[in-house]
């Protein structure tokens, strides 16, 4: 009877012990819980170490405070000019409530989604196809606008709104296509021609480049060419003027020579007679011989006449 005391009360101690756990709460980072007591809202947990009464209370709801990520399937829309199209959109929103998100809709995520549909319906039903495909960010901001103020009383916030893909009807995408390759063929084209163009530039610099060189080079040889005709021409006169110098020093010296040795008049007659011979020998054709030595020359004509016979008799 004693042992089935003892292992009644230790089970009644792990019961106490596993009701007391199961009271004791923590909310982790970036969540919240509603907690509900007899069924009705008793209050919303932040972040920490909580505890609730047993049997009495209860967690209703464990919501993310994190931003989250939906990715809708394409829904089918129709423009303006009656094209139907597919768009499927990124809804970026965030729980900034958690009483309204628990208690504000039923399924707040299919909700979102119907609205989204709803509202990408309207938007592109007000615009032709060729605005729908190069306003995505008007729409993008409208669609976001719109879904804020319709999500605000369920405690959501909607941060961002992307249309992820426009799919246009088949016939529509072929010639798109086709317009795009006609656009990439012409910027071909146009570059093509800019390229041959900057081709064409460079030659006519590179020649005109070459041809500048080309005169520098004439003009710089040019130059050379007279300063070396220059620098000859003057090594030239400088050398016939230092010729001249020393025929001018070697009859000065001749003449202080011959004034140093004091020649007599016989010899200064003799002298002059060999210059007159001298002068003879060039081609003048007539020679003026002064009287002063015109016996000197019938002299020396004489001493001819009496030399030549021993010369013959030799």
């Amino acid at each position: 009877m004693g042992g089935f005391l003892i292992v009644a009360f230790v089970i009644m101690v792990i019961l106490a012990l596993l009701i007391v756990v199961s009271c004791i709460k923590i909310v982790p980072q970036a969540h919240a819980f509603i907690v509900e007591r007899l069924g009705g809202y008793l209050a919303t947990w932040p972040v920490g170490l909580h505890f609730m009464i047993p049997f009495i209370d209860r967690v209703a709801k464990k919501v993310t405070l994190k931003e989250q990520v939906v990715d809708f399937p394409p829904q089918p829309v129709i423009t303006k000019d009656n094209v139907t199209m597919q768009i499927d959109t990124v809804v970026y929103f965030q729980i900034t409530d958690p009483k309204l998100y628990a208690y504000g809709v039923e399924n707040p995520i299919m909700a979102i989604e119907n609205l989204t549909a709803t509202t990408l319906r309207n938007i592109i039903g007000d615009l032709e196809l060729d605005e729908t495909l190069t306003s995505r960010e008007t729409i993008n901001t409208q669609m976001r606008a719109t879904l804020d103020v319709a999500t605000d009383p369920w405690g959501i916030k909607v941060n961002r709104v992307e249309l992820k893909n426009i799919i246009p009807p088949a016939a529509i995408q072929d010639a798109m296509e086709k317009q795009m390759k006609a656009e990439r063929e012409r910027r071909e084209a146009i570059l093509r021609a800019e390229g041959e163009k900057k081709s064409t530039v460079l030659v006519a610099e590179g020649k005109k480049e070459s041809a500048i060189l080309d005169a520098e080079a004439e003009k710089q040889a040019a130059i050379l060419r007279a300063e070396a005709k220059k620098e000859a021409t003057i090594r030239e006169a400088e050398g016939q003027a230092e010729a001249i110098l020393k025929i001018q020093q070697a009859n000065a010296d001749g003449l202080r020579m011959i004034k140093e040795a004091a020649p007599d008049q016989s010899v200064i007659q003799l002298k002059s007679l060999e210059a007159f011979a001298k002068a003879a020998d060039g081609k003048a054709t007539k020679i003026i011989i002064p009287s002063e030595i015109q016996g000197i020359a019938g002299l020396a004509k004489s001493v001819t006449e009496v030399a030549a016979p021993r010369l013959d008799a030799e």
